[in-house]
């Protein structure tokens, strides 16, 4: 079925459609319902004291520096990545803006620079997705007519008068809309999720030669995927080894598939889970024995408080259900990634949620850190954090909020 979505009568916040005929589950509250963000008093280093940074709640993680959407000049955020410059060590922010991609010079988090914008190549949309390969970034949007954006990120290195308005150097038609793009970090292939290709499944893209991305295919027998990760597998699965495999978040369970043979996917698993309301994102664990999930509606729909699913894939054949974490707040899970033995969540209202799994083998998982972005309330709704990015070599942390803007934080 193309993208399942069950309208949650409870919800007491009006959803607005996608720009397509898809309809989302998150973040589409029309504009007048999002709460002013008054920027805070602050933009530079705030420890966490007796409980606070400043105004917001934390535990164990220092704001490090925040950077509102009126300097970003925009309405609205959406998602984020990193960007470690390998010749320079600089570090940068990439933000998802509802009218395009934002650029920040992080290398001092105290003082980040705001260096410009890529504009959104056709309409603005409450959806942007970004990821980056070598020194690229690839973005997609559910505008009407987006495509794929691709940016040449060493740019960066030579802003002498920010902010800019930045051109792309490439672009990837053959698709309008999308919902999220996946790159394998150790292949040359983008997945592009969400679109109307291939029934919403992943669009295979070549991107060998960034400037000129070619499109090789897609899967569409797990139909619609929401997000996705995709790896080169190295777990304890022998059967699968250095395999090109795709764990799709596809609504109402996962897929797994082998996409190593672009012309001739083959599907592995597909995986249940009792109270589904929206299988939204997952992620692996370092040694790729456990998979993480959130699922986005499951806290309104049923009530819990946060819920993290937690599934054994030691038998990517043979997948099966481990346990659930469960938070300490009502508010909804988004976006979630796995650092060590450490997994960063974006909570929505919550904020960053850092989770302690080096216990799970056991199914022992505990919370410990936070910091809430969105102090009014925890609870089940779509304002607060979109995403975080966890893996820049500084080790701070890249936090978009939906309503406030960018925020740079580091735990102790």
């Amino acid at each position: 079925m193309k993208h399942l979505f069950k309208l949650v009568i409870s919800l007491a916040l009006v959803l607005s459609c996608t720009s397509d005929d898809n309809i989302q589950p998150i973040e589409n509250q029309a504009q007048d319902e999002i709460p002013d963000g008054e920027d805070p008093l602050f933009t530079g280093f705030t420890p966490c004291e007796s409980g606070l940074a400043g105004d917001f709640p934390c535990q164990d993680i220092d704001l490090q520096s925040f950077m509102p959407l009126s300097t970003l000049d925009a309405l609205r955020g959406n998602d984020s990545w990193g960007w470690a410059d390998p010749a320079t060590g600089n570090e940068y922010a990439l933000m998802g803006l509802d009218n395009g991609t934002a650029f920040v010079d992080i290398t001092n988090p105290n003082h980040p620079v705001y260096l410009g914008k890529l504009p959104a190549h056709s309409a603005p949309s409450n959806w942007r997705d970004i990821k980056t390969s070598g020194s690229y970034a690839y973005i997609v949007s559910e505008a009407s007519g987006h495509g794929m954006q691709v940016f040449d990120l060493t740019r960066l290195r030579s802003v002498t008068s920010p902010p800019q308005t930045f051109t792309e150097d490439a672009h990837l038609d053959g698709f309008g809309s999308a919902h999220n793009i996946v790159i394998n970090p150790n292949s040359d292939y983008a997945y592009v999720v969400g679109a109307d290709n291939f029934e919403g499944g992943p669009i295979f893209v070549n991107i060998q030669d960034p400037l000129n991305p070619v499109i090789e295919g897609g899967y569409s027998a797990g139909n619609y995927s929401h997000d996705a990760q995709v790896v080169t597998y190295a777990g304890p699965d022998k059967d699968h080894t250095g395999k090109e495999i795709f764990i799709g978040s596809n609504e109402n369970e996962l897929v797994i598939a082998d996409i190593t043979d672009k012309a001739a996917p083959v599907t592995l698993a597909t995986v249940n889970y009792s109270n589904i309301g929206y299988t939204h994102q997952g992620w692996f664990t370092e040694d790729q024995r456990y998979f993480i999930v959130g699922d986005e509606l499951d806290e309104l729909e049923v009530g819990f408080k946060t819920r993290t699913l937690i599934f054994d894939f030691e038998d990517l054949d043979n997948p099966s259900f481990m346990t659930s974490y469960f938070g300490p707040t009502f508010a909804i899970d988004h976006n979630g990634y796995v650092k060590e033995e450490l997994y960063y969540l974006a909570n929505y209202t919550a904020g960053i949620r850092i989770i302690d799994i080096s216990g799970i083998d056991s199914g022992s998982l505990s919370e410990s850190a936070f910091f809430d972005t969105f102090p009014d309330h925890d609870d089940a709704n779509f304002h607060g954090v979109w995403s975080v990015y966890p893996f820049l070599p500084s080790g701070n942390i890249i936090v978009s909020d939906i309503n406030l803007g960018l925020f740079v934080v580091k735990p102790r």
